[in-house]
Order: structure tokens, then sequence, then C-alpha cells
């Protein structure tokens, strides 16, 4: 739980980064590299039921 608190401040502030400096191609980048680290969460639970197929 820790983590998602760290992982929303985080957020938080590179938002308002980007808000403040008018840096608005920032948000794109975050926006994929949180989508990234989620399709990777999503395959290491997967991959051992894959593995089992085979």
């Amino acid at each position: 739980m820790r983590f998602l608190r760290h992982l929303g401040r985080l957020l938080r502030d590179v938002f308002g980064f980007a808000w403040q400096n008018k840096a608005w191609w920032i948000v794109p980048v975050v926006v994929l590299l949180l989508l990234l680290g989620l399709l990777v969460f999503a395959g290491q639970s997967v991959a051992p039921f894959i593995y089992t197929l085979f």
C-alpha cells in the first residue's frame, strides 16, 4: 500500500512540473511508461501458466 502512495506522489509531482513549466510532452511519456510497466507486470503473472501448456 505504501508503494501506491509513493507512486501517487511521484505522478502528482511530475504532472505538477509539466503544468508549471508547460512541458506537455512529458504527459504522454509518463502514460506510456505506466502502460509498459502494467504490461510487464501482467506478463509476469501469466508466464507460468503458458509454460505449463508446452
